[in-house]
């Protein structure tokens, strides 16, 4: 290894078990949850006047449900090249139920929520924003999925110079070609508040999950996506009006129809 090791060292701590920073907490160290501080809100909130559409409900969506699941995990593969056919509103929906959606509201120990993805004490810091081309039946725009309802906010409208930053959201130039970008920030206090400094490594990890199942909800659906990493932090965080601190984005992935 290079004589950056102990650089590198520093960072792959955040890898290891958790037990080894309760250690590091000091005596009488207590949570926010311990505390007795309300918990955060379990979805980010939205003004009263806000633009909400429906989506099709769980129980009146029909693709994607005769696929076996081998054959999804079978046929997993990123994809860079996309049609400008337009997802259906129905794909469109069951896509955003496969990645964030709500079984239950829990009010055990601090209320959290049951999803079709698991997170760490029911947190779920994650919250699901779109960057809406070609989806039949909705505007393109902007959008933010409301998982504990189901259903769409409006954001804002494409216009000149959200489709300037959305082309320079990466070096990848496919990703814009997407019928739809999902792209999902992190609100760490929702994690915080039960988990502390062990949070980080839980997030990270959750994320990996969310688009795990992107990837074999579009497989299932014969759609193609690409889970992106690398990204303009600043670009995307300005898109969507997010602070770069209390939340942020950490994942993206284009879906798109296949030749």
């Amino acid at each position: 290894m290079s004589f950056d090791r102990d650089i590198i060292l520093k960072h792959r701590r955040v890898l290891r078990a958790f037990d080894e920073d309760i250690e590091k907490f000091p005596k009488g160290f207590q949570t926010d949850q311990e505390k007795k501080i309300p918990n955060p809100p379990l979805q980010k909130p939205y003004p009263k006047d806000a633009k909400i559409l429906d989506l099709v409900e769980i129980d009146d969506i029909k693709c994607g449900k005769e696929i076996p699941l081998f054959f999804t995990l079978e046929m997993r593969r990123s994809h860079r090249t996309f049609t400008d056919t337009p997802l259906t509103f129905e794909e469109f929906s069951f896509l955003l139920w496969s990645t964030q959606g709500v079984h239950e509201v829990t009010k055990h120990h601090g209320a959290g929520t049951k999803r079709v993805v698991p997170s760490g004490g029911a947190r779920h810091p994650y919250e699901t924003y779109l960057i809406v081309k070609h989806v039949k039946g909705l505007n393109p725009g902007l959008y933010r999925y409301l998982a504990t309802e189901h259903k769409l906010l409006h954001l804002k409208n494409i216009g000149e110079n959200e489709q300037e930053l959305i082309e320079e959201i990466a070096n990848q130039k496919f990703i814009p070609k997407g019928a739809v970008i999902f792209v999902w920030a992190t609100i760490p206090y929702r994690m915080e508040w039960r988990y502390s400094i062990m949070s980080n490594k839980v997030i990270a990890i959750e994320a990996g999950h969310i688009c795990q199942n992107l990837y074999l909800a579009c497989e299932a659906l014969g759609l193609g996506t690409c889970a992106i990493g690398a990204y303009n932090q600043e670009i995307v965080d300005t898109l969507f009006d997010l602070d770069g601190e209390d939340e942020f984005t950490v994942y993206l992935a284009p879906v798109g129809k296949l030749n």
